[in-house]
């Protein structure tokens, strides 16, 4: 199935920036981000949720287009190659085709991580046909508020500032629909395109209305899942979210 698509955003100027991976214990509940897990996975200790590397990647686009970025922007980010505990983790930003991508680094040459950033994300699209999964209605506040990356390392002050949430919260709780309505195990998650269509204030309930659009697989059982995320009557961000959920399977 072809994944919708973002506008393109061309040449920005962004600053390098680095930090020192973390690996969150809140995250120890999916095995693989345990060394035992890891191990048993085929690496060599706990990896690094790709949702605390996504908000490593978002430093960039942050701190150059500000609230503008949560507001309307987004992006689509492919997870590549595992981070560990305690990498030293390089976020930079390069041309390709005309666009712009941030990359995340440790001491391979080959990205970690990918984002393609965009400035506009457009309207949510609509939730594909589908098997529909149970809604889940938070409120948007710590851990899921505006400090989101703060224990991760990035104590950028961006959204705290501004009570907004912090963006790397969409797909963190994306994976926690995954983790608890579709994984079987250890599960990864490998990619996403996130649309901001509104900020959201600190406090704000959230209601999130998810859709298995796709099963397959490839590495394992993939699953790729349409999520809108809701306030009130207004979709403030859409998600179309994929993952290996169920490492077991070696079709």
């Amino acid at each position: 199935m072809e994944c919708a698509k973002l506008c393109r955003m061309s040449s920005v100027s962004y600053s390098p920036w680095s930090i020192e991976a973390t690996n969150l214990p809140v995250h120890a509940r999916n095995p693989i981000h345990t060394d035992e897990g890891g191990r048993t996975a085929g690496f060599p200790s706990a990896l690094v949720a790709g949702v605390t590397v996504y908000a490593y990647l978002c430093h960039l686009p942050l701190v150059t287009h500000g609230l503008a970025w949560v507001q309307l922007g987004g992006g689509e980010v492919h997870f590549k190659q595992p981070v560990f505990d305690r990498d030293h983790v390089a976020v930079s930003a390069r041309m390709s085709d005309d666009e712009t991508l941030i990359e995340a680094y440790t001491d391979s040459p080959r990205p970690r991580a990918v984002l393609r950033p965009t400035l506009n994300a457009d309207a949510a699209p609509a939730l594909r046909p589908g098997d529909d999964l149970d809604q889940v209605t938070i409120v948007a506040d710590t851990p899921y508020g505006a400090d989101y990356a703060v224990p991760a390392g990035d104590d950028l002050n961006l959204c705290r500032s501004a009570g907004v949430v912090h963006p790397a919260v969409w797909p963190d709780l994306a994976n926690d629909i995954m983790h608890k309505q579709l994984a079987r195990g250890s599960w990864v998650h490998t990619r996403s395109i996130i649309r901001h269509h509104r900020a959201v204030a600190v406090g704000s309930e959230i209601t999130i209305v998810s859709r298995v659009i796709e099963r397959f697989f490839a590495h394992g059982e993939r699953a790729i899942v349409d999520m809108h995320f809701m306030h009130n009557d207004d979709i403030v961000t859409s998600i179309e979210h994929e993952a290996i959920v169920d490492l077991s399977v070696t079709t």
